[in-house]
């Protein structure tokens, strides 16, 4: 920014006035940018700062999905996915990620309800806590994320409540993705299961 000197003319040499002139010009063509050009190169080395991602070493695995009840708008039904983290993993696991790639209906769930365990859902073991369960509004992938990191050689499972099985009979396809903790965290996709849904009560015996 070029400053400006008020001065009155006849109280200034020719000399004296070629000073203020270069006082000027130093003032507001080498000065400033050059703070300028230090600030900006301060901002651009934070934005460019490199943060290492973190990743598994060997995938965990989606052993399994499955439902307490597989008939059409029952509402007593839990979806369990059972997901085991190997020896040699690299990495503790910090959130999965579950979403309905595949289906005839929308499914809406008590989120408030998730449940997390170790073990499968034939073989249920401590519960863990869970820090956030939420869903993306736009894509319904839903969140879970645990209050601490599940070490490697951990099998366990999270179950969703959903508010009532689907409307519409036929196969649900469900994709499952892991992210390690750290973070910069590259999710893992585990693949999909399916849950079939048939015509049945209708849901009058659920609560």
């Amino acid at each position: 920014m070029l400053k400006l000197f008020k001065i009155k003319p006849q109280a200034i040499s020719p000399i004296s006035s070629s000073i203020v002139i270069l006082a000027a010009v130093i003032v507001g063509n080498s000065l400033t940018p050059n703070l300028t050009v230090a600030e900006s190169t301060v901002a651009q080395t934070k934005q460019n700062e490199f943060i290492p991602q973190v990743a598994f070493r060997k995938a965990p695995r989606l052993l399994d999905i499955s439902t307490t009840f597989n008939e059409v708008r029952f509402r007593s039904a839990i979806y369990y996915f059972d997901i085991t983290i190997p020896d040699d993993a690299g990495a503790p696991l910090q959130k999965v990620e579950i979403e309905l790639r595949k289906g005839q209906d929308r499914i809406r769930y008590k989120l408030e309800r998730t449940v997390a365990f170790i073990g499968t859902h034939r073989r249920r073991g401590d519960r863990l806590a869970l820090e956030t369960v939420s869903q993306d509004e736009k894509t319904e992938v839903i969140s879970v994320v645990f209050a601490n990191s599940l070490p490697p050689g951990t099998t366990f499972t999270v179950g969703l409540k959903p508010i009532r099985n689907p409307d519409f009979d036929g196969i649900y396809v469900f994709g499952v993705s892991v992210f390690p903790q750290g973070e910069n965290p590259f999710g893992l996709y585990l693949g999909s299961r399916s849950l079939y849904f048939r015509r049945g009560f209708d849901g009058f015996f659920g609560h």
